[in-house]
């Protein structure tokens, strides 16, 4: 069972929203995940990434991979938190 970090839309038609969760790699984009684990808004002025980095770690040491996206969206996450 290969696991995947990955985004799942929930916006409308031009409005975009977003849940980060962890979910099989063969499973639908919008399919059931394992676990939501944040949200992402594209739209918002300000920082639209708000992850529960505690799982986002526990997910990667047992093998969960991150998209490229998501890869990017945590490392942006996590420069936040050090900055505040």
């Amino acid at each position: 069972m290969a696991l995947k970090i990955r985004l799942t839309r929930i916006g409308t038609t031009h409005q975009p929203h977003y849940r980060v969760v962890v979910a099989e790699a063969r499973s639908r984009r919008d399919g059931d995940p394992t676990e939501v684990i944040g949200t992402y808004d594209p739209r918002a002025k300000a920082n639209g990434v708000k992850l529960k980095l505690d799982r986002v770690d526990y997910w990667l040491s047992k093998g969960a991979k991150p998209t490229d996206t998501l890869h990017a969206l945590i490392k942006k996450a996590r420069r936040s938190v050090t900055a505040a």
